[in-house]
């Protein structure tokens, strides 16, 4: 059951791509038509600014831009969902402030990027973003790209932290979906991540 701490996410979350004009400047008008089509092809929510992706080489400013500009295309039809990946907490608490002024509606987290920070450090690093959001957390856990694993062990540690959803799990242990079950019920909403894409069911 969800609750104003943990809404109920559903379906297909893809990461959505920012479009660019040729002098890199964010294409507002191209990324807002982006976004609106794929929602009337039915996504059930986004991310925006993928760790992946652009992320790593946009501002501060630019990424609240992107996500202001997908709010203003989504125009309350699915929930969108700030992609945090900085390379600091500090950083990340920044850009979280940012976004929180302008109403997205979560966030899709990780462990700070670039260090590889052991699960104590990964654990209290989440555990801070969430408690300074405010609002529903999907963890994305991606040990593969980024080499910090959070286990079903340290997500049980973590489930008395109310504003932790869902987890985006990324891993490649075909068991691990089995596992988070297993460990914490159906305390968080499980997605599977594929390449950008993030989709519930399970």
């Amino acid at each position: 059951m969800s609750t104003p701490h943990q809404p109920r996410w559903t379906g297909i979350f893809p990461a959505v791509t920012t479009k660019f004009h040729a002098d890199e400047r964010i294409d507002a008008e191209g990324t807002a038509r982006h976004i609106d089509f794929q929602i009337r092809n039915g996504i059930h929510g986004l991310v925006t600014c993928g760790s992946l992706g652009e992320a790593s080489t946009l501002s501060l400013e630019e990424k609240v831009e992107v996500a202001r500009i997908a709010l203003q295309a989504a125009e309350g039809r699915i929930p969108v969902l700030a992609n945090v990946s900085e390379t600091s907490t500090r950083e990340a608490l920044r850009y979280i402030e940012a976004c929180n002024k302008i109403g997205v509606a979560g966030y899709m987290v990780m462990p700070s990027v670039i260090y590889v920070a052991d699960a104590r450090e990964a654990m209290l690093n989440v555990r801070t973003m969430a408690e300074a959001a405010q609002k529903p957390i999907m963890v994305y856990n991606n040990p593969v790209a980024y080499r910090v694993d959070l286990k079903p062990e340290h997500m049980q540690e973590l489930a008395d932290c109310k504003w932790i959803a869902a987890i985006k799990e990324s891993t490649g242990d075909i068991r691990r979906i089995t596992d988070l079950r297993n460990t914490v019920g159906n305390r968080y909403q499980l997605f599977l991540g594929v390449d950008d894409l993030a989709y519930e069911g399970l």
